[in-house]
């Protein structure tokens, strides 16, 4: 075992600096419910879960989110013995990316905050790390651009170069540029120029509104 939390931020914390592959998790917590640990969690690290709880209300909801067994307290030894062996033989990071990503965590200052995927302009890559650009502030979380488009593809977010994706609401014009590719020009004044590459789903987005 490598460690254990009194509260959700503090299990917040613990999962995001030791980077467990299995954690049991309450749901009713002081501060933070086990839901919202899940997902303050889930841009950098998301664990495969077992949940600890007292009540059964929330059994429907924890499957939902793909926990991997429900147990209630008390908990019987053989019953968590076989809610153990349930994690080891669908293995255990097997549900690292079937969760969709709804909101990012940002932790600045000793805080955490949530940014919804609405809230964000542009992304770029920055290693293996991604900036983000969210009116006049950037945040800065530990996730490639290929995890982040791929979530962010159902929240009307476009790749304009190998290096960026941008919100398609935020796009104020299109300038043609050379051999098929653009400028896109964002709201905020933000000029992006297209690759060749990744330049069709732009033609497509003109096509599509297009009288």
């Amino acid at each position: 075992m490598l460690g254990e939390a009194s509260g959700g931020r503090e299990a917040i914390d613990a999962i995001l600096e030791q980077r467990p592959d299995l954690v049991f998790l309450d749901i009713q917590m002081p501060d933070v419910n086990g839901f919202e640990v899940l997902e303050a969690v889930a841009t950098e690290w998301l664990p495969a879960v077992i949940f600890v709880t007292a009540y059964d209300e929330y059994a429907i909801k924890a499957f939902d989110v793909h926990a991997i067994d429900y147990l209630l307290k008390p908990i019987e030894p053989a019953r968590f013995r076989k809610a153990l062996a349930r994690a080891t033989k669908r293995g255990l990071m097997s549900l690292l990316d079937e969760r969709p990503l709804d909101r990012l965590v940002i932790r600045t200052r000793g805080k955490v905050s949530f940014l919804k995927p609405s809230e964000i302009d542009w992304i770029e890559a920055d290693g293996k790390h991604a900036v983000l650009h969210a009116g006049k502030e950037t945040h800065v979380v530990r996730h490639t651009l290929s995890r982040l488009e791929q979530h962010f593809t159902r929240h009307g977010f476009v790749r304009v170069h190998r290096s960026a994706i941008v919100n398609v609401e935020r796009i104020k014009e299109l300038e043609p540029w050379f051999h098929g590719e653009f400028v896109v020009v964002l709201r905020d004044g933000t000029k992006l120029t297209s690759s060749a590459a990744h330049s069709k789903d732009l033609h497509r987005l003109v096509d599509k509104s297009s009288p």
